[in-house]
C-alpha cells in the first residue's frame, strides 16, 4: 500500500515540477515550490 501511495505522490510531484519549470511568472513558480515541499516530504516518508 505504501508503494502505491508513493507512486501517486511521485506522479503529482513530477507534474507540479513540470508546471513550475514551464511557468514564466516568478509568483507561480514560488507557489508551485511551496506546494512541492510537503509532497516531497511525504514521498520520503517524513511526516
Amino acid at each position: 500500500m505504501t508503494l502505491i501511495y508513493q507512486g501517486i505522490t511521485l506522479i503529482v510531484v513530477l507534474l507540479i515540477m513540470w508546471h513550475m519549470l514551464k511557468e514564466r511568472r516568478l509568483k507561480e513558480q514560488i507557489e508551485a515550490a511551496l506546494v512541492l515541499l510537503p509532497l516531497i516530504l511525504r514521498l520520503l516518508l517524513i511526516k
